[in-house]
């Protein structure tokens, strides 16, 4: 028995034998090492799967509930500085399941001056009801999410989860709607709803970048809902704050 070990010993001093040794003993390692790793990726992924379900969900219930009633939104614009007179529309889900608004604010006098300053404020107000449309378009596309884009973001691997603070989730959305950009949702787990969304995006060029900070609240039945929605165009140099407020249940009319 004292040859033999003696026997061991001796092979195990030598270069090679070292060598095979200490990776031997490496590989060891790593196959007791990745089961564990693996376990807890498998269970951070599990974490994320839950929070944007509970998402999905989230939005599915309260957009079904808010075709129960009917509201008021408040437009500001605000131009190079410049507030201009807010605008203000009554809204409802049509048939088709899309927000119906209609203007409640009265239309804009007409431009004053000669034939040529008329033309000039009419062209410059086309511009920007065109650039506006662009802009509701581009709102459109992340408010409310989109479950149906959530699940392909989650699919392409572009979601990630911050750790929650104060019960609240930050999920990150990468490429959400268009190459390069980013949505964050603030998701209150307790209450399983969203507090906020914030967006860096942009139009047609990714240079016309654009933000978005959406903050949510609650009715008195506990439907969540965008409360107020702040769209800045720096290129433009353009801030569009949307407020929505007087809700109304269509049931009670």
């Amino acid at each position: 028995m004292k040859r033999a070990i003696n026997t061991v010993a001796t092979l195990a001093s030598t270069p090679r034998v070292r060598t095979e040794c200490t990776v031997l003993i490496a590989a060891a390692m790593l196959a007791a090492t990745l089961p564990a790793i693996a376990q807890t990726g498998a269970g951070a992924g599990g974490e994320l799967q839950q929070k944007v379900a509970a998402v999905k969900q989230s939005v599915a219930e309260n957009q079904q509930k808010l075709h129960q009633y009917k509201w008021t939104e408040t437009t500001q614009l605000t131009l190079k500085g410049d507030p201009k007179p807010p605008s203000q529309s009554a809204c409802q889900y049509g048939a088709d399941g899309k927000v119906q608004k209609t203007p409640m604010s009265a239309p804009p006098p007409p431009p004053s001056g000669g034939r040529m300053k008329q033309k000039v404020i009419a062209n410059k107000k086309e511009e920007m009801k065109d650039y506006m449309g662009q802009v509701k378009a581009l709102l459109a596309l992340y408010v409310p999410p989109d479950p149906q884009k959530i699940q392909q973001a989650v699919q392409a691997g572009k979601v990630s989860l911050n750790p929650p603070a104060g019960g609240v989730a930050q999920i990150v959305f990468t490429d959400y709607a268009l190459p390069g950009d980013k949505m964050t949702i603030a998701f209150n787990t307790e209450a399983k709803k969203i507090a906020s969304v914030n967006v860096n995006s942009y139009l047609d060029d990714p240079k016309d970048v654009v933000t978005l900070a959406v903050e949510f609240a609650s009715l008195p039945d506990n439907t969540n809902y965008v409360q107020k929605t702040v769209l800045d165009a720096s290129a433009k140099k353009l801030v569009v704050t949307t407020t929505n407020s007087d809700y109304l249940s269509l049931a009670a009319h």
